[in-house]
Protein backbone atom coordinates (compact mmCIF):
# COMPACT_ATOMS: atom_id res chain seq x y z
CA UNK A 1 0.00 0.00 0.00
CA UNK A 2 1.09 3.43 -1.22
CA UNK A 3 -1.03 5.93 0.98
CA UNK A 4 -1.11 9.13 2.23
CA UNK A 5 -3.76 10.73 4.66
CA UNK A 6 -3.72 14.00 5.13
CA UNK A 7 -6.18 17.38 5.33
CA UNK A 8 -5.95 19.27 2.72
CA UNK A 9 -6.84 22.45 4.12
CA UNK A 10 -3.90 21.93 6.83
CA UNK A 11 -0.90 24.02 6.21
CA UNK A 12 1.35 21.55 7.85
CA UNK A 13 0.24 18.77 5.74
CA UNK A 14 0.52 20.68 2.73
CA UNK A 15 4.13 22.05 3.99
CA UNK A 16 5.32 18.20 4.38
CA UNK A 17 4.25 17.55 1.13
CA UNK A 18 5.66 20.08 -0.69
CA UNK A 19 8.71 19.09 0.71
CA UNK A 20 8.98 15.58 -0.64
CA UNK A 21 9.40 13.50 -3.84
CA UNK A 22 6.56 11.00 -3.52
CA UNK A 23 6.16 7.90 -6.03
CA UNK A 24 3.68 8.73 -8.65
CA UNK A 25 1.03 5.88 -7.36
CA UNK A 26 0.77 7.58 -3.61
CA UNK A 27 -2.62 7.83 -3.19
CA UNK A 28 -3.27 11.08 -1.66
CA UNK A 29 -6.52 10.89 0.70
CA UNK A 30 -8.25 13.45 1.94
CA UNK A 31 -9.43 12.41 5.65
CA UNK A 32 -12.21 15.38 5.30
CA UNK A 33 -13.44 14.37 1.94
CA UNK A 34 -13.27 10.68 2.43
CA UNK A 35 -13.26 9.96 6.07
CA UNK A 36 -10.53 7.05 6.73
CA UNK A 37 -11.85 3.63 6.29
CA UNK A 38 -12.50 0.85 9.03
CA UNK A 39 -10.43 -1.83 6.89
CA UNK A 40 -7.42 1.26 6.56
CA UNK A 41 -7.66 1.98 10.27
CA UNK A 42 -7.07 -2.12 10.98
CA UNK A 43 -4.39 -1.69 8.65
CA UNK A 44 -2.50 0.46 10.84
CA UNK A 45 -3.70 -1.29 13.92
CA UNK A 46 -1.88 -4.23 13.19
CA UNK A 47 1.21 -2.58 12.17
CA UNK A 48 1.27 -0.18 15.07
CA UNK A 49 -0.34 -2.30 17.66
CA UNK A 50 -2.28 0.94 18.98
CA UNK A 51 -5.41 3.24 18.01
CA UNK A 52 -3.93 5.69 20.62
CA UNK A 53 -0.87 6.25 17.82
CA UNK A 54 -3.17 7.44 15.48
CA UNK A 55 -5.29 9.53 18.14
CA UNK A 56 -4.86 13.45 17.40
CA UNK A 57 -4.66 14.82 20.82
CA UNK A 58 -4.25 17.94 19.65
CA UNK A 59 -7.32 18.59 17.74
CA UNK A 60 -9.78 21.01 19.27
CA UNK A 61 -12.78 18.63 19.12
CA UNK A 62 -10.75 16.16 21.33
CA UNK A 63 -10.46 18.98 24.08
CA UNK A 64 -14.62 19.80 23.81
CA UNK A 65 -15.52 17.01 24.61
CA UNK A 66 -13.25 16.47 27.22
CA UNK A 67 -11.50 13.40 26.49
CA UNK A 68 -7.99 14.18 27.71
CA UNK A 69 -9.42 13.76 31.15
CA UNK A 70 -11.04 10.31 30.05
CA UNK A 71 -9.44 6.86 30.65
CA UNK A 72 -10.17 5.76 26.57
CA UNK A 73 -10.28 2.53 25.91
CA UNK A 74 -8.77 0.84 22.14
CA UNK A 75 -12.04 0.73 21.23
CA UNK A 76 -13.32 3.76 22.06
CA UNK A 77 -10.30 5.04 20.08
CA UNK A 78 -10.87 3.25 17.38
CA UNK A 79 -14.64 4.14 17.37
CA UNK A 80 -14.05 8.38 17.99
CA UNK A 81 -11.49 7.67 14.93
CA UNK A 82 -14.31 6.44 12.62
CA UNK A 83 -16.63 8.63 14.04
CA UNK A 84 -14.60 12.02 12.75
CA UNK A 85 -11.76 12.81 10.74
CA UNK A 86 -10.38 15.29 13.31
CA UNK A 87 -9.71 12.53 15.58
CA UNK A 88 -6.99 10.88 13.22
CA UNK A 89 -2.91 12.07 13.71
CA UNK A 90 -2.15 13.52 10.57
CA UNK A 91 -0.40 13.09 8.21
CA UNK A 92 0.00 9.41 7.83
CA UNK A 93 2.48 8.08 5.32
CA UNK A 94 2.31 4.18 4.25
CA UNK A 95 4.50 2.86 1.83
CA UNK A 96 4.57 -0.40 1.67
CA UNK A 97 5.81 -2.11 5.17
CA UNK A 98 7.04 1.32 6.65
CA UNK A 99 4.42 3.60 8.21
CA UNK A 100 5.22 7.32 9.60
CA UNK A 101 2.62 9.51 11.95
CA UNK A 102 2.29 12.55 12.84
CA UNK A 103 3.84 16.22 12.27
CA UNK A 104 6.59 15.90 14.88
CA UNK A 105 10.26 17.54 13.55
CA UNK A 106 11.42 13.28 13.88
CA UNK A 107 9.04 11.96 11.60
CA UNK A 108 9.59 14.68 9.19
CA UNK A 109 12.82 13.95 9.09
CA UNK A 110 12.18 10.72 8.25
CA UNK A 111 9.99 11.35 5.77
CA UNK A 112 12.41 13.57 3.73
CA UNK A 113 15.28 10.80 3.97
CA UNK A 114 13.17 8.20 3.06
CA UNK A 115 11.14 9.76 0.23
CA UNK A 116 14.03 11.94 -0.92
CA UNK A 117 16.63 9.74 -1.34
Amino acid sequence: MKKVFHLSTCDTCKSILGKLSLPEDMILQDIKKEHISEDDLDFLYKNTRSYEILLNKRAKKYTEEGLKDENLSEEEIKSYILSHYTFLKRPIFIFNDKIFIGNDKQTVDALKSFFNE
